[in-house]
């Protein structure tokens, strides 16, 4: 698999997940949804393990790189289910473009990256500039919301910090080995959040639009989304690969938008157009200036 097309499928499919989420949760208890959803991804990428006769290693190094892993699956999913319940989507989106700035840190002090550039910092805060406009019309700290930010900062931390663990690990091991041996790892931490926060079964006020989703969280967000992302994580720096997160945010409103009747504004579109432009100074930044200051 391309580094590219593994980047692209990473940026669908976390685009796609919000809306999956709450389709999911409209008649499956959350804690129980995503308990199925990491149910079918791990029996299914497991039998894909078989079939393919691809290893998946259970010594002392690889467990290290399953578990960090599974911070990043199971605390940062985790804490932001518990998020939703105090904030808008529009400020769990918001909270989650912190993940370059995190990263980026991180993978200074753990990784010992080279330092930020300012072209690249100043990218990055006009990003945030156009997230913190895209959701600015759902922006509220009334009230216990104070908690959901906790919660959302400690899931991005989470997720952050487990890129750039995962990263720390030198072992030539297969993605999708990766993928179903942190699946493994974190499916016991969601059965016991089940049992904890719910732990009944009653599937007579599911319905068909929430089963679907769920199945497709499975597969799709799961699974293939999951074994892209450790795939691109082991191409590029954690940094680059949190960048995702800036942008999915503004596709998942758009397909808001279009399959769920939101409205999207010209604030949200003013705002894309700067998270694009962070990207691309980003990406693109230091090369153009170097280009200009050898022409001069």
């Amino acid at each position: 698999m391309q580094v590219t097309v593994a980047y692209l499928a990473v940026l669908l499919i976390w685009s796609t997940t919000p809306l999956a989420i709450v389709w999911s949760s409209e008649t499956i208890d959350p804690t129980m949804a995503v308990l199925l959803r990491m149910l079918i991804a791990v029996i299914l990428g497991f039998f894909i393990i078989l079939i393919s006769r691809i290893e998946l290693p259970w010594h002392k190094q690889a467990v290290k790189l399953y578990a960090y892993s599974a911070l990043g699956i199971f605390g940062g999913m985790s804490f932001s289910y518990l998020a939703a319940g105090y904030l808008s989507s529009g400020i769990l989106s918001l909270s989650f473009g912190l993940a370059p700035v995190f990263s980026a840190v991180l993978a200074r002090r753990i990784l010992a990256e080279p330092k930020i550039s300012i072209v690249r910092k100043l990218s990055m805060l006009l990003s945030l500039v156009g997230l913190a406009l895209v959701c600015s019309d759902k922006f509220s700290l009334e009230g216990n919301s104070i908690y959901g930010l906790v919660f959302i900062l400690t899931a991005v931390f989470l997720f952050s910090l487990s890129g750039v663990l995962v990263k720390s690990i030198s072992l030539a091991i297969h993605p999708l080995s990766t993928t179903v041996g942190a699946l493994i790892v974190s499916l016991p931490l969601f059965i016991i959040n089940w049992l904890l926060l719910d732990g009944s079964l009653d599937m007579s006020d599911w319905q068909v639009r929430s089963v679907w989703s769920t199945i497709y969280l499975g597969i799709f967000g799961s699974l293939i989304g999951f074994f892209a992302y450790f795939f691109v994580l082991q191409k590029l720096t954690p940094s680059t690969v949190a960048l995702i997160t800036l942008v999915t945010p503004v596709i998942a409103l758009y397909l808001g938008s279009v399959l769920n009747n939101e409205v999207i504004s010209n604030k949200i579109l003013l705002g894309a157009f700067l998270i694009i432009l962070g990207l691309a100074i980003y990406h693109w930044g230091e090369l153009l200036m170097k280009k200009l200051v050898d022409k001069g």
